[in-house]
């Protein structure tokens, strides 16, 4: 089969199409050719080696999937040849076929098709496991709410009955308006940190320095939500956040999708084989919701 493979660390330009074997499931996975994938930031962190999580190469990326199922593993029965799933991999889905966990996987929401639903698993299971315990009336920042994982937490947390805050350039207020967000803060004309106070919970997307700048704006008992590495890790309200892939979750994400609550945003879609410059792209950070890779031959 097909894969987008990288044989050392580096910048986009050592993504490359390679054959490989076609991976066979084990117990308890499933074997899912591959419709569509997306980009997250942990792609293009990975093949830079920035984040050691897949180890050293030779490597394939790829943590978002959509396809349909093709085999079955050993003791697999909640899902049958055909059918069509999505779900979050530990890297392999930049490639024609991929096996995944069968608990990690979920059915397609019968709404959106293969493509749309790419865009969805990594960044909605972020937004949905971290804001897991934000309740209506409090108060969200959600930091660098434009992009893959900030636009569904908006919508999330907006669901949930939140006052919803994020930062964005100017020419993206218009749009997370329209998804729910009641203020919205220009990061790159106002210091943020002294720009609203009283905030529940931060969801900081970023990492780095906003750790500290996010503070002044907490509530005394609130919680800093880190998903990136932050310089405010001796603060009590820091909380470093990693993501788990889950398919209870995925279908409470589903159920959103196809009430209407929950929708992804495509800011564009590249063939696999244009992997290279998808991951331009989202390194220059510019990119507003998901960046989504159709796969050879998609089912």
């Amino acid at each position: 089969m097909l894969a987008i493979r990288q044989y050392m660390f580096g910048g986009p330009e050592v993504l490359e199409v390679a054959e490989v074997d076609r991976p066979r499931p084990g117990p308890g996975e499933v074997l899912v050719r591959v419709a569509a994938t997306s980009v997250n930031a942990a792609d293009w962190k990975v093949r830079a080696g920035l984040i050691g999580e897949l180890g050293d190469p030779p490597l394939t990326l790829g943590l978002d999937v959509s396809g349909v199922v093709d085999e079955l593993g050993p003791g697999v029965d909640r899902f049958a040849v055909g059918d069509p799933v999505y779900g979050m991999v530990f890297g392999g889905a930049n490639a024609e076929y991929v096996v995944a966990q069968a608990h990690t996987l979920a059915p397609k929401p019968s709404n959106i098709d293969l493509v749309q639903a790419a865009a969805l698993p990594t960044a909605a299971l972020t937004a949905w496991q971290a804001l897991a315990a934000l309740g209506a009336g409090q108060r969200v920042l959600v930091h660098a709410a434009a992009g893959g994982v900030g636009h569904l937490a908006v919508q999330i947390a907006k669901h949930r009955g939140a006052f919803v805050i994020g930062t964005a350039r100017a020419v993206n207020h218009g749009y997370l308006r329209g998804l729910g967000a009641d203020e919205v803060i220009d990061y790159t004309a106002v210091d943020f940190g002294s720009f609203t106070r009283d905030v529940d919970i931060v969801l900081d997307l970023v990492g780095g320095e906003y750790g500290s700048r996010s503070l002044p704006m907490l509530r005394p008992h609130g919680r800093l939500i880190d998903t990136q590495g932050s310089d405010a890790e001796a603060d009590p309200r820091y909380e470093r956040f990693y993501v788990e892939p889950s398919g209870v979750s995925l279908r409470e994400i589903t159920t959103m999708v196809e009430r209407g609550y929950l929708q992804a945003t495509i800011d564009r879609v590249f063939p696999l084989s244009e992997a290279a410059q998808a991951h331009r792209l989202s390194e220059a950070g510019q990119v507003r919701g998901k960046i989504v890779l159709v796969a050879w031959n998609p089912p």
